[in-house]
């Protein structure tokens, strides 16, 4: 069984397997110690001849990833035996009929949802495809999702041996997909720490900065955690109530996010700990006791009362129950004190598996889940053929802020924030969406496109000839919404079609040529991926039949070889057109490996790249563009649009010069500020500005600068000595 395994393998294999046994928690029969064994011979025998990209023996993968099933998210022998083996059928000889043979069908099932799809190279998106699987086999099991989530994890701790752009291919599908739903799922130091790894792969000048800053102040803070707990114990053993009281460090993500939305510095953020006081009580006396922690803490310090937070009496839709407060501690410092019971703390650790264990605890968190689980239903059930509609529609399901509004009735609707009057429809039943006439907020009629606030009171009226609209796709949010919407379209889209089928079948009977031996020639050239396009497109009169007497004829067929004589100096022409707007760039980029000449691709404006920075190519059908990683739409076109992105790099350069957005914010000193920021830029560093705009207001500016540069040395340079202007706080480039 040892196969290609060395001597030193074995060791850090067998210390491996042993890890994952000692890690597992919850009970296992001798009938679940056999099959754990049994799965990890199969598995280590399967992956005898992978290694990892670091060197490292394939099979400390699989078992890698079981350990984070077993120890971080207490799943039992069934998710562990189907970790060990979720890469056996993708990667190796081994078929599903062997793992249903030895280990039944529930296994079986598990690892099928684990294992991509073996793909068309024309799909518009295998990652969003093979998403679709999982989340398919997710309602059958949910330990599928869970286990796809650990497989991430291990892999997003494990990159450092990959290329960099795998690096950030992989990082921005964690970033679009697998965050979102780890947070969906509550599995919340799991979402922490990839929200970390993330930062760390993308931008790891920031992280490190922030790393260093957090680790420099580390004392500091525990001793300022310990005067801020030091009277709260004291108050809270009074209560009688079996308790633990502990500060938390803000995650480096957050600390990011938050000095990003502030625009602030490290220095200025002052809650960057939370509180956290979790009560040992019988479920029946959760809420009542959560509320008297609550008032002994606010009796202490101040509280800032818009930053009180109620999860308990109304928990957030993943199942997530607590109760928060940001109060002023000693030296007027803001402190986010947390208090749960030991139950909720558990689900909001554990998330979704922790749920199940407390299944009936408290009737309104029983089906938290299963309300989400049956959306996902509706949405799989209602996507059309395209993967990445399907993406876009669940990914919206994926919500982190809420608003709850009610019926008529009373009952509550909790959809995420920004929700429509439109998508609460739709969150009522699909046929009232799409047969929606009018609807009225607090009694008052509103647009479809209404942004529903926490306690609205909507009520819908319906009609059999109301149907729906393409206009309705523009602001919808809901993942059912938009996925029903498209489907009510698409019938609609066929019906259409039908006309424009017949109109094309009497011209090519006019023409007194065969419909079936004509009618995809014409569809492909005509730029479309079926019949069905092709037909609606002619019924909405975009194509032009009576063009069709033109087109050569052969043998019955329209003969699209002269045709393409034609098609082609058309080409030429726009090629030589492109050539002649791109050509004021004149940098070079290698892309896999080979040099372009740089009327091949154009930069990206929404996003402006600059010689140095992190670059890929993204290929559509408007042509080749250049993006810098961090850009805006990185996450989403690297994580859905695998098939289109290739790796760049920057080559030769004949003095290419680049424009870079700051935008610069600071205190209003009334006089200098604009001279100051110019002589810095022209003066001392001898650059041109391209545009210059700066607004005041309540004692603060922010100021717009468009440069010409070089490169990001130039770039970095100019940053660094704004920063260093009296008056200035913050510099930020734009993407």
């Amino acid at each position: 069984m040892s196969g290609l395994y060395t001597i030193e393998d074995e060791d850090v294999i067998q210390k491996a397997y042993a890890g994952l046994l000692e890690s597992i928690r919850s009970k296992m029969s001798s009938e679940d110690r056999a099959n754990i064994q049994a799965a990890f011979e199969l598995a280590k025998d399967a992956h005898k001849n992978q290694r990892r990209k670091s060197g490292e023996a394939y099979i400390l993968h699989p078992i890698a990833v079981a350990r984070i099933c077993a120890e971080e998210m207490e799943l039992g022998p069934t998710a562990v035996i189907a970790a060990l083996l979720h890469d056996v059928v993708e990667d190796t000889p081994v078929t599903l009929d062997d793992i249903r043979a030895r280990f039944g069908d529930k296994i079986a099932t598990i690892v099928d949802g684990l294992t991509k799809l073996d793909y068309d190279h024309n799909a518009d998106s295998p990652q969003a495809q093979n998403f679709r699987k999982v989340l398919q086999t997710l309602l059958i099991d949910v330990r599928v999702v869970l286990i796809k989530i650990a497989d991430r994890l291990h892999n997003m701790r494990t990159l450092g041996a990959m290329p960099k752009h795998k690096q950030q291919k992989i990082a921005a599908e964690t970033k679009y997909i697998y965050i979102p739903l780890a947070h969906r799922l509550g599995i919340y130091n799991i979402k922490s720490e990839l929200e970390d790894l993330w930062l760390k792969i993308t931008d790891r000048e920031t992280y490190n900065e922030i790393s260093h800053k957090l680790n420099q102040t580390k004392r500091d803070r525990n001793a300022y955690i310990e005067r801020f707990i030091a009277p709260l114990k004291e108050r809270l053993q009074k209560l009688n109530v079996k308790f633990e009281i502990f500060g938390r460090p803000k995650s480096i993500f957050s600390i990011h996010n938050k000095i990003l939305k502030k625009q602030v510095e490290f220095e200025e953020i002052y809650d960057l700990f939370a509180i956290r006081i979790i009560l040992d009580v019988p479920p029946e006396e959760e809420k009542d006791t959560c509320w008297r922690v609550f008032s002994v803490v606010t009796d202490l310090y101040t509280p800032i009362s818009e930053r009180i937070k109620d999860w308990i009496s109304r928990p957030k839709s993943n199942g997530y129950e607590s109760l928060h407060t940001t109060v002023i501690g000693p030296e007027g410092r803001f402190v986010e004190v947390q208090i749960r019971t030991v139950r909720m703390n558990e689900i909001a650790e554990r998330g979704f598996a922790a749920h199940w264990k407390y299944k009936g605890v408290k009737a309104q968190a029983d089906d938290v889940y299963d309300k989400w689980l049956e959306t996902v239903r509706e949405v799989i059930e209602s996507s059309g053929s395209s993967a990445l509609e399907f993406l876009t529609d669940i990914k919206s399901n994926l919500f982190s802020e809420e608003v709850h509004v009610y019926t008529p009735k009373g009952d509550i609707k909790v959809l995420p924030l920004g929700a429509t009057a439109l998508d609460f429809a739709f969150a009522i039943h699909s046929e009232i969406g799409i047969h929606c006439s009018t609807i009225k907020v607090n009694n008052r009629l509103v647009p479809f496109s209404y942004r529903l606030k926490n306690g609205d009171q909507v009520s819908v009226t319906t009609s059999k000839n109301r149907t729906a609209n393409e206009d309705w796709l523009s602001f919808v949010v809901t993942g059912k919404a938009r996925s029903r919407i498209r489907a009510a379209l698409r019938e609609e889209r066929a019906k259409q079609a039908e006309f424009g089928k017949e109109a094309l079948m009497r011209k090519l009977n006019n023409l007194k040529l065969d419909f079936e031996n004509n009618v995809d020639l014409l569809s492909r050239y005509f730029g479309f991926k079926n019949r069905v396009d092709f037909f609606f497109a002619i019924s909405q009169e975009q194509i032009d039949l009576t063009e069709l007497k033109t087109f050569p004829v052969t043998n019955g067929r329209f003969d699209f070889t002269r045709k393409a004589q034609q098609d082609a100096e058309r080409a030429r022409k726009s090629k030589m057109a492109k050539r002649e707007f791109a050509s004021t760039h004149t940098g070079k980029i290698i892309i896999n490996g080979q040099e372009k000449d740089d009327f091949a691709y154009t930069l990206a404006k929404c996003c402006n790249p600059v010689l140095g920075d992190e670059i890929f190519a993204y290929v559509s059908a408007n042509g080749m563009k250049i993006h810098r990683t961090s850009c805006p739409n990185a996450v989403n076109l690297l994580a859905s649009q695998a098939n289109n992105i290739h790796k760049a790099e920057w080559g030769r350069s004949s003095a290419a010069t680049y424009y870079a957005d700051l935008v610069i914010t600071g205190i209003d000193k009334g006089v200098g500020v604009i001279e100051a920021i110019s002589s810095t830029i022209s003066s001392s560093l001898g650059l041109n500005i391209r545009s210059f705009s700066i607004d005041g207001k309540d004692g603060i500016f922010e100021g717009r600068l468009r440069l010409v540069v070089n490169n990001t040395n130039q770039l970095n340079k100019a940053i660094n000595a704004l920063k260093k202007i009296d008056g200035v706080k913050s510099v930020v480039r734009q993407n």
